[in-house]
């Protein structure tokens, strides 16, 4: 089995070894680079290829946020999985906007973290509908109209179909569940998943989970009885 490349970043070298210590442990995970600071991380990026970078939010010269955010507009982009020290951060819900594939707490357990990166690296979110509420709740204010209205405007490109899958992704539903909960099969369930992403140009089942929240589809589901 191919091992899953890692990369650590965070300006702390105690949580830099700490992680290392503790994948070091997993037969399937390999750490192919370190770096202290987010600007570093692109260059880090081209010559090691991970599969997925453990990003540290907070750092002096470049944040984790823009260094998402520059990683994630590479055609070949790793995924993204952040550490963060607060559940309900702000810059944790712009990262995941930015094409984070979920967020660690770094006090999570290491068999949970491990986990996670091997969520990430098949392609899984690591974000559960309860967090993904209390960080949508944590933001909301002055601007939730606007973007409201915006996301519904990127929404009214879906047909049906897809915007009955967008809602089942938003409540972090698993695509198994999704294809018996909709009465279809799991590959039609992976070709709508992969409709969504390209017609609005997202990049992961994240972002799909957000637009959702923010388009208040879920909140109409619920009202629904669904």
């Amino acid at each position: 089995m191919t091992a899953i490349r890692v990369l650590l970043v965070d300006d702390d070298p105690l949580v830099r070894a700490g992680l290392a210590l503790m994948m070091g442990g997993a037969d399937d995970l390999r750490i192919v680079g370190e770096a202290d600071d987010g600007d570093a991380v692109e260059d880090l990026v081209a010559r090691t290829r991970p599969d997925v970078v453990l990003m540290d939010l907070r750092m002096p010269a470049v944040d984790g946020l823009t260094a998402t955010q520059r990683l994630r507009r590479r055609p070949d982009a790793p995924q993204v999985l952040v550490l963060t020290t607060f559940h309900a951060d702000e810059q944790v819900l712009r990262a995941l906007r930015a094409g984070a594939a979920g967020f660690v707490l770094k006090d999570t357990p290491p068999a949970e973290i491990i986990d996670a990166v091997r969520r990430v690296a098949a392609g899984d979110p690591v974000l559960s509908p309860a967090v993904t509420r209390q960080l949508m709740a944590h933001v909301a204010g002055a601007s939730a109209d606007t973007r409201r209205a915006r996301a519904r405007a990127r929404v009214a490109l879906l047909n049906d179909r897809e915007r009955e899958v967008a809602v089942a992704v938003g409540r972090g539903l698993a695509n198994a569940e999704i294809a018996t909960g909709l009465f279809m099969s799991v590959a039609t369930v992976k070709t709508h998943v992969s409709r969504i992403l390209a017609k609005l140009d997202l990049n992961n089942r994240v972002q799909i989970a957000l637009l959702a929240y923010d388009a208040g589809l879920l909140d109409e589901g619920a009202a629904n009885g669904h």
